[in-house]
């Protein structure tokens, strides 16, 4: 099991959300929105102070947090069916990952768009959510 932390009012964030949320069929992932209370006490909690809403961030049962692109290919490895085939280009240079992560993160508004407001779950959904 793991927390994902994602830029709640990022039309891509929130389309990968619920990309992650259909494919995870054991509920293995909770999430919390950056710009929430629980994600920011989440990021403090595991001695993050220094991420802005621009970086997806994962935080494993156990083990430090991942973000960027690191995060991603951890979320795809844990969930499966397939999509950890994913996981060996972590052995990509770290600063190659993250420059592609951080071009798209860059223009993610412009290209995806954005809400007003953070992304409210589903009924079906509201207890994977950390309030």
């Amino acid at each position: 099991m793991g927390i994902i932390l994602f830029d709640g009012v990022c039309n891509l964030c929130n389309g990968a959300v619920r990309f992650i949320i259909k494919r995870d069929r054991f509920g293995k992932f909770r999430f919390a929105s950056l710009q929430s209370d629980a994600g920011r006490a989440l990021l403090e909690r595991n001695g993050v102070t220094h991420w802005g809403t621009d970086s997806i961030v994962f935080i494993p049962q156990q083990g430090d947090a991942f973000r960027e692109s690191s995060a991603v290919l951890y979320i795809l490895k844990e969930l499966g069916q397939g999509w950890q085939l994913f996981f060996p280009l972590i052995h990509i240079p770290t600063f190659l990952r993250d420059g592609i992560y951080r071009f798209i993160a860059r223009n993610r508004y412009r290209w995806f768009g954005k809400k007003e407001k953070c992304m409210l779950p589903s009924d079906t959904t509201r207890s994977r959510f950390i309030e």
